[in-house]
């Protein structure tokens, strides 16, 4: 939730704004910030945490891909002082302007790194981050001086976390990220450029079932029926073998996933465990081996940081839908 000394709510404004963008901007070059936007208090119920940001953070720590790509996709690469735990590379239309980002630490930076840089503010990915063993306990850094904030989407709190995360509450999260940040204008424009490119994609219409395997060999980790990945599979027009379980994601058995047989793979792409290494292990494993997706090789592939909820999934859908419609499927 959002309040702020201005005339129209941030709903109206966004609603305002959108209705008078015309085409699309080029890829290459983000928006820009709108320096005058967070010259009055912005207050967030974040995850359950309040936060009033008094004018627009200068420094600004991310921590996880969602993070520091939402600031790059808003036009505030240049505030961003450092960052940690990184998915992996950056798109290519952000890629110079990331190269100037010192990394803190290849997983979820200390307290101690945190705060020698002097920030005023720290973005999370995760709830997660923000620990006595990571980057600070929220209260603790409150008290430093330091603001935090979380992506809305990873909140677990009941009464936070999205009973179904949809394309819509992702497109709200990117209009607060700019109100929070001082952003609005540029918030509001990727906010527009998104909906477009939603709005193109066609779902496939053949009734195709998919798994989204992210990790884990024994026991797979996949997406489930209320996060990222089951918003973007309902958009690709594909069913969800675990669609079922009401949560962002699960452990599923090779059991379950040999019986649901599906017909497409989505293969989460990660540095430390690659789509090509699962594919690898799926041919390998007898009980796998025979599904009927992995006979055909009918994989479809995704970054990690992409099928985090975050500005990055429109952009994958419509990547996917692409992969998926080359596919020879009877």
């Amino acid at each position: 939730m959002l309040s702020r000394s201005i005339t129209l709510p941030l709903v109206a404004v966004v609603a305002f704004t959108l209705a008078g963008c015309s085409a699309a901007a080029d890829d290459a070059t983000p928006p820009a910030a709108d320096p005058a936007s967070a010259d009055s208090p912005v207050t967030v119920d974040n995850c359950g945490f309040d936060l009033t940001v008094a004018a627009a953070p200068e420094r600004i720590v991310t921590i996880k891909s969602t993070s520091t790509e939402m600031l790059l996709a808003l036009g505030l690469g240049d505030r961003i002082i450092g960052t940690g735990f990184p998915d992996g590379d950056v798109p290519e239309k952000w890629s110079a302007e990331a190269a100037d980002i010192p990394l803190i630490s290849e997983f979820a930076p200390s307290q101690e790194a945190v705060i020698a840089l002097e920030p005023d503010f720290v973005y999370g990915g995760w709830e997660s981050n923000f620990t006595a063993e990571t980057a600070g306990e929220r209260p603790v850094l409150q008290n430093l001086g330091i603001d935090t904030y979380v992506s809305p989407a990873a909140c677990k709190e009941p009464g936070y976390q999205p009973e179904k995360l949809t394309f819509d509450e992702v497109f709200s999260e990117i209009a607060e990220a700019g109100t929070v940040f001082g952003a609005e204008a540029a918030a509001a424009e990727v906010v527009a450029d998104q909906e477009a490119e939603l709005a193109a994609i066609d779902a496939d219409s053949r009734g195709l079932s998919a798994l989204w395997y992210s990790s884990g060999t024994d026991t797979p980790y996949v997406g489930a029926g209320i996060g990222a990945p089951q918003m973007m599979l309902d958009a690709l027009g594909l069913e969800n073998i675990a669609a079922d379980v009401n949560d962002t994601w699960t452990s599923l058995s090779w059991e379950a996933i040999v019986d649901a047989d599906p017909d497409v793979i989505v293969l989460v792409d990660a540095s430390w465990n690659s789509a090509d290494s699962k594919i690898a292990a799926l041919e390998a494993n007898p009980a796998t081996s025979g599904l009927s997706a992995v006979e055909n090789g009918r994989y479809l592939r995704i970054p990690f940081a992409a099928g985090e909820a975050g500005v990055r999934n429109v952009e994958a859908t419509a990547d996917l839908a692409t992969q998926l419609a080359a596919l020879s499927i009877p």
